[in-house]
C-alpha cells in the first residue's frame, strides 16, 4: 500500500483508523520485512492511540491532528506512570521511540516528533537487572520444551535448548553451523560461536569459546536431529531467515509466554547467572549473591569471562544479565 505523493488524505492517505494507518506505514517503510520490528512499533503504536482515545487524550483519530503539542502531552502521561510505578523508564522510552518511528512513516518527514526521549522523560533508563531471568528453573525450561513438542514446535525446541545451553543470541542459535559445532564439541570440549553473531565479531579475530558440557551436547545433538535435509543449521536450503521468524518463531513465543518465559533473551540472562554461580562459586546479583562485595576481583575475572563466552567483550554490561553494579 505505498502511498508515495497521496499524503493528502485522512492518516496521510493510509485509512479511516489511527490504529490501522500506523501498522499499514510501519509495514511501507519496511517494504514488508523486518516482522519483529514492525510488529514492535506497532504494539507500542496501539499504546498511544488507546491514551489518545482515552480521557486523559486529545481524542484524535487522524495523524495530521497530531503536533508536538500532543507529544510533550503524551511524554507527560508517560512520566507520571513512571512516577507511579505503573512503567518502567526503558518502556516509556521505547514508547516514545516508536511514536516517533510511526509518525515517520506515516508523514513522510520527521519534522513532529520527540527528538530525545531520555531527556524529555528526564530520566535514562537504568541498565542493571534486578528482576531474576526467567528459565533459570530447569523445571520451567522443561515444561516449555515438552509443550513446544506437543505442538511439534521441533526447531524452536532447539533453539531454547541451545540458548540456555550455551547462551546463544536467537539469530545466533538458527544460523549456527551444527556440523562444525558438534565436531568441537566432541574433539575439543568447547565450541566456538561464530555464525549470525552481532555487529560483525565473528572469524579469528572475535572467538567466542563456550565449555561442551554434556547440556551443551545435547542441545546439538537435538537441533542436528531436526535440522532441515542437507543444511547445516535450522533453516532449510531455500528458507528465508525472516520467513522462518514471522511463520516459525513468532506463533511458537505464545507457548514461551504460556510457561511464564518472557523470550528467548531471557535464556540468554539465565545462562549467565548459572555460569557466574559457576565461576565464583555465589549466586548472582540479581539472584541474592554478595560476591561483588566481599570478592570484587573474583567478581570483576566472573563478568569479562561470561562476557567474552556471551559475544559482548565488555565486563561492564553484564550488569544487564546478571545484576550488581555497573
Amino acid at each position: 500500500m505505498a502511498l508515495v505523493g497521496r499524503r493528502e488524505g485522512r492518516n496521510f492517505g493510509y485509512g479511516r483508523q489511527l490504529s490501522y494507518a500506523g501498522p499499514q506505514a510501519l509495514k511501507d517503510l519496511f517494504a514488508g520485512g523486518h516482522f519483529a520490528t514492525v510488529k514492535a512499533h506497532s504494539d507500542r503504536w496501539q499504546a498511544f492511540v488507546r491514551w489518545c482515545r482515552s480521557e486523559d487524550g486529545p481524542g484524535y483519530n487522524d495523524a495530521r491532528q497530531i503536533d508536538r503539542k500532543v507529544l510533550q502531552d503524551y511524554t507527560a502521561y508517560l512520566r507520571q506512570q513512571i512516577e507511579h510505578g505503573e512503567l518502567c523508564v526503558a518502556t516509556a522510552q521505547n514508547r516514545l521511540s516508536s511514536v516517533n518511528r510511526t509518525l515517520a512513516a506515516l508523514r513522510g518527514d520527521q519534522d513532529v516528533r520527540i527528538a530525545s526521549p531520555s531527556q524529555e522523560l528526564g530520566e535514562h533508563r537504568s541498565t542493571v537487572r534486578t528482576r531474576a531471568p526467567d528459565g533459570q528453573d530447569r523445571q520451567q525450561v522443561q515444561r516449555v520444551l515438552e509443550a513446544l513438542g506437543e505442538q511439534q514446535h521441533e526447531r524452536v525446541t532447539a533453539i531454547v535448548l541451545l540458548a540456555r545451553a550455551t547462551g546463544m543470541r536467537l539469530r545466533e542459535a538458527i544460523l549456527a553451523d551444527l556440523p562444525r559445532l558438534h565436531h568441537e564439541a566432541e574433539n575439543l570440549g568447547r565450541i566456538n560461536i561464530q555464525n549470525g553473531t552481532k555487529g560483525g565479531r565473528s572469524g579469528a579475530s572475535a572467538p567466542r569459546w563456550v565449555v561442551a558440557n554434556e547440556a551443551v551436547k545435547a542441545a546439538l545433538k537435538f537441533a542436528r536431529h531436526t535440522s532441515p535435509p542437507r543444511s547445516r543449521n535450522l533453516l532449510a536450503r531455500d528458507e528465508c531467515y525472516s520467513v522462518f521468524l514471522q511463520q516459525t518463531v513468532l506463533p511458537a513465543r505464545e507457548t514461551l509466554y504460556e510457561y511464564r518465559l518472557k523470550g528467548f533473551h531471557e535464556l540468554r540472562a539465565a545462562y549467565a547467572c548459572e555460569r557466574y554461580e559457576q565461576l565464583t562459586g555465589h549466586a548472582a546479583p540479581v539472584n541474592g549473591g554478595q560476591c561483588y562485595r566481599l570478592d570484587r576481583d573474583l567478581d570483576q575475572q566472573a563478568r569479562q569471562q561470561i562476557s567474552l563466552e556471551l559475544g559482548h567483550n565488555r565486563a561492564n554490561v553484564m550488569s544487564a544479565y546478571i545484576g550488581g553494579p555497573l
